[in-house]
């Protein structure tokens, strides 16, 4: 029998992420979740879809729809994610998977759908699927169960600063809520002219997520300088939103702050360390690179109706120069306002 592809119903998401969890390129960003994530926080369209073979599942495909007036139409998998593309057990599940997305984004006129791979699909047509060389590379890096061992493994300069946290007296805890994170992240990318989530998009990874999401806050005293929400899966460890106050910087807490991410991993068991993506030229490339990360590029793929171009949604981008400029100087209050309507578009 051959491969059938259908939507995904409440009722299949634990064999959709039975088979997330089993398959070696399966990510975070695959699991089912991210489906009720994506309408209950942003109200864009999700079209799930999973291949079967003889009753069980063999890929899965989680797309979803970014349509906005300022930013455009494209089919993301996944939006807001760094991974995702379809997950197959074989070429035949990943061509049936891939042959469906095309007919949805036919079907909906989108001029853009995008794959946001990890690894590369030699199944997948370059063609049909054109790529954007240097478009963004990933950190990953294993870690181990010793904390003395895992410090001595950062470079000598970021160790330094660690070290500096710690003699400060710099401590961490762990937040049940968004609230704290919110108000530092909201600060931090306001001062990187980038326009912030909304804080209830926070609080929905965290209750949808459960125990494979927490909030590491880094405390100066009875001073929150830093936050970042991290995401658990297998064996790794994603800090995914994070940030500093102003202050941060010269207090050591951004360092400090991703040590205790890993510490606090050690301790949960975990082993390898995803620092997510970054584009090349950007300070997150170069603070990442100084941790003793090695860049892998990242193998996103775009199928294009007639006279679509890839998406340039990207801080380099010089056409968003005026406006990183101009958003850096907006008061805090009113960047949190505008930021939510702009930020959902960006996917």
């Amino acid at each position: 029998m051959g491969v059938m592809c259908r939507e995904l119903d409440a009722g299949s998401e634990a064999a959709w992420d039975g088979f997330v969890r089993a398959h070696p390129d399966g990510t975070f960003f695959h699991l089912a979740a991210w489906r009720q994530v994506i309408a209950r926080a942003f109200g864009h369209a999700t079209h799930y879809v999973f291949a079967e073979r003889d009753g069980a599942v063999v890929g899965v495909l989680p797309l979803g729809q970014v349509k906005t007036l300022l930013f455009g139409n494209t089919l993301i998998s996944v939006p807001f994610c760094v991974y995702g593309g379809p997950l197959a057990a074989d070429a035949e599940a990943g061509r049936a998977l891939a042959d469906y997305a095309a007919g949805v984004m036919d079907r909906l006129r989108v001029p853009v759908m995008e794959f946001r791979l990890r690894q590369p699909l030699d199944w997948l047509d370059a063609e049909q699927w054109p790529t954007k060389p240097d478009l963004y590379v990933t950190f990953r890096k294993p870690f181990g169960a010793s904390d003395e061992a895992n410090l001595k493994d950062i470079p000598r300069k970021q160790r330094a600063m660690v070290r500096k946290g710690i003699d400060r007296g710099l401590s961490s805890v762990i937040d049940t809520s968004a609230d704290r994170l919110h108000g530092i992240y909201a600060e931090s990318v306001r001062n990187l002219g980038t326009p912030v989530f909304a804080r209830r998009y926070f609080q929905i990874l965290l209750d949808v997520f459960g125990p494979e999401a927490d909030v590491v806050t880094i405390m100066d005293g009875e001073e929150a300088i830093a936050s970042v929400l991290n995401f658990y899966f297998r064996d790794e460890v994603l800090p995914y939103y994070g940030g500093g106050r102003t202050i941060a910087r010269e207090r050591y807490g951004n360092d400090f702050m991703y040590w205790e991410v890993m510490r606090r991993a050690a301790l949960r068991g975990h082993t390898m360390f995803d620092f997510g993506r970054s584009k090349l030229g950007t300070g997150a490339f170069s603070f990442k690179k100084n941790w003793g990360f090695t860049a892998a590029p990242l193998h996103y793929r775009f199928r294009l109706a007639p006279g679509a171009e890839i998406p340039d949604l990207n801080p380099l981008n010089p056409k968003y120069r005026m406006f990183i400029a101009a958003w850096k100087r907006l008061p805090l209050p009113v960047a949190n306002l505008l930021g939510p309507p702009i930020v959902r578009g960006l996917g």
